[in-house]
């Protein structure tokens, strides 16, 4: 088939999870009470810290910013994928799909980095208590937070123009639920070479980068909690990365699952069904491992919504 030029193409068919038609009430129910669970939920630590003074601490500030970006991440692709299933139409047009993809990346690649960020506010933490409020000022945790917007959105930016100088063929299924980077880059007709090039490098620089800042951080954590005394005091300092060790192992070990199933089945739809469980269960997940151990959320949720009574 002959290619046409990248701008003219009318849009892109999302194949999605299922062409069961007597799955499909049961996919959109599924993804419509997740999609609400994980803004509900977000939402609720994002009040909850808002609401309440004591919640003002760098830790409190990031995971706001995280909860922020969780909801992006599914408000993405998951109110397209709820719309495809009740019209039963899978057209998604060109200009859509890029900027989905635009604003996927964007915000997955913010996770990461977010997540990076609150390592290293947890070393300063239990690895230099008496400095903590000396070394996480307000202003840099303002400005880490703005350095990590400007990475992923200039990220995102080179990926996309890159994807906007491919050439496409007249067959344009994609067979996942969103346009994802490298299904879209599979479907090209041109040389992707290039392409490949950008998108495995930002995964090194980016997402390697940002998983050895984690590994780096837990190491020094580690060796710092072995060096208390007390039990008590091992516990307490444990206590305090938990939530946040808990995220990372889910939303790294999602990540790498999507990675060896599309790897080792090279089966689309086997790759697409992996995916949601990084971009959709992950985010649901992550306001319940930050709020059922968490007395400081559970006090400020206590207090907004007796306020609110």
């Amino acid at each position: 088939m002959e290619p046409e030029n990248g701008t003219r193409i009318l849009g892109f068919l999302l194949l999605g999870l299922s062409e069961e038609p007597e799955l499909q009430p049961v996919m959109f129910g599924l993804f419509l009470s997740m999609y609400l669970t994980t803004v509900f939920g977000n939402l609720l630590i994002i009040l909850a810290i808002c609401s309440d003074s004591h919640l003002h601490t760098p830790m409190y500030f990031f995971l706001s910013n995280l909860s922020f970006v969780d909801i992006c991440v599914t408000s993405t692709t998951v109110p397209k994928t709820l719309s495809n299933i009740r019209t039963q139409s899978k057209v998604i047009t060109y200009a859509g799909c890029i900027t989905q993809m635009y604003f996927f990346v964007l915000f997955i690649v913010l996770d990461s980095l977010l997540l990076t960020v609150m390592a290293y506010d947890q070393f300063v933490a239990i690895c230099h208590p008496l400095h903590y409020t000396v070394i996480m000022n307000p202003r840099l945790c303002g400005l880490q937070v703005l350095a990590s917007w400007i990475m992923s959105a200039l990220n995102s930016l080179i990926e996309s123009l890159m994807v906007l100088s491919l050439l496409f063929c007249t067959d344009l299924e994609i067979p996942h639920f969103f346009c994802e980077l490298n299904q879209i880059i599979r479907s090209a007709c041109s040389d992707t070479f290039l392409n490949d090039m950008v998108m495995y490098l930002s995964a090194v620089l980016l997402g390697r980068g940002c998983f050895t800042g984690i590994l780096y951080s837990y190491f020094k954590i580690v060796s710092s909690i072995r060096a208390i005394s007390s039990a008590q005091g091992k516990y307490k300092a444990f206590s305090t990365c938990a939530s946040h060790l808990s995220v990372v192992s889910l939303f790294y070990c999602m990540s790498l699952g999507v990675y060896l199933s599309a790897a080792a089945t090279h089966n689309s739809l086997s790759s697409a069904t992996a995916s949601v469980m990084y971009t959709v269960v992950t985010p649901m997940l992550n306001p319940f491992i930050y709020s059922l151990r968490n007395k400081d959320i559970k006090g400020a949720l206590k207090q907004f919504f007796r306020r609110k009574k």
